[in-house]
């Protein structure tokens, strides 16, 4: 932990942190807490007032909302307004208006961004966005949904240009409204029109994503930020390979397996103790190591022997089994 961090946390008198989501969604809100050396403790299955006693009780002074939607960020961020508590994302003001799709692009259009309306069938591209009191804002890799329980990142529908101008875009509708901490903004993407569709703060579960792409750790950018700290930028290019080659990453959510998975290069599994839901991301320089890895991983999650016996040698015959084949393959056996 950096001794800035130290200071900043000082001064806001942060010792211990309530998380308000459990499982899958409070791990990396405590992973972070934890990298800050911030002591901190689960909500114990209890919620809204009772949650609130429950920090005061325990000697907590923020709580942090996990994964929640905006509408569940209000309500918790005016109960620790109530409880005298600090809460950990945007200020209630922000987040109210972030509930209201009309209102928030309002925000964008009085911000001056050249958006159109939103197209209810197009595709839609997410980007994660920082932001510090400061006024400095930087947008990270975008994702794009491909199935329930698929993302992949960066979108394959988007040039280097287009990237580029998106992430100006983010960047000038965060400084404008006045953003601090972390949002992940939505767009529609259609014959080059984009249509800005939502805003989301904090974590949304996606945010593996840019960070394996980035090398930013975003729930402990987050916390950063919301404390005062400035915005902290990576070192080198998305991937170490320079602006406008990010590489790819690939995010899925498993069902229980009969194997293990054995980590290596480019893989990391987000799994909370005794609950069901896992994520898996994998990434690499391009599309197909990504893949690759991918593919290892999931034949050791599942169980499944290697049909080549080394990933590295893998034919581009074996690409054209899918993951998604193989575990519906797997569910009908």
């Amino acid at each position: 932990m950096h001794s800035v961090d130290n200071e900043v946390l000082r001064q806001h008198r942060w010792r211990r942190v309530m998380l308000a989501g459990s499982g899958i969604a409070g791990l990396r809100a405590g992973q972070a807490c934890t990298e800050l050396g911030l002591a901190w403790c689960g909500p114990d299955g209890v919620s809204g007032e009772a949650l609130m006693e429950r920090a005061r009780a325990l000697g907590c002074d923020a709580v942090h909302p996990g994964e929640m939607s905006a509408d569940d960020q209000c309500r918790l961020a005016r109960a620790c307004s109530r409880s005298g508590l600090a809460f950990i994302g945007p200020s209630e003001a922000f987040i109210t208006a972030m509930c209201d799709a009309s209102a928030a692009c309002q925000w964008m259009l009085e911000a001056g961004l050249p958006l159109g309306e939103p197209e209810a069938c197009a595709a839609r591209v997410h980007l994660p966005v920082l932001a510090d009191e400061r006024g400095q804002a930087l947008a990270l890799v975008e994702h794009e949904w491909l199935g329930e329980d698929f993302a992949v990142a960066p979108s394959e529908r988007l040039t280097p240009e287009q990237r580029a101008y998106l992430g100006q875009l983010a960047v000038k509708g965060a400084k404008a409204i006045g953003l601090v901490g972390l949002a992940t903004l939505s767009f529609t993407l259609a014959n080059n029109r984009l249509g800005f569709v939502a805003m989301r703060p904090g974590l949304t579960g996606y945010e593996g994503l840019a960070e394996v792409l980035s090398g930013l750790d975003l729930a402990v950018e987050q916390i950063r930020l919301v404390s005062g700290e400035r915005l902290r930028r990576p070192r080198v290019g998305h991937m170490g390979h320079g602006p406008g080659r990010p590489g790819q990453a690939r995010w899925r959510l498993l069902s229980p397996g009969s194997g293990h998975l054995g980590g290596g290069p480019g893989v990391r599994l987000d799994q909370a103790a005794r609950e069901a839901g896992m994520r898996l991301l994998t990434w690499g320089r391009d599309e197909a190591e990504a893949q690759r890895r991918e593919r290892r991983a999931l034949r050791e999650w599942y169980g499944e022997p290697d049909p080549s016996g080394d990933d590295d040698k893998m034919t581009s015959s074996d690409s054209s089994v899918t993951p998604d084949t193989k575990n519906r393959q797997k569910r009908l056996r």
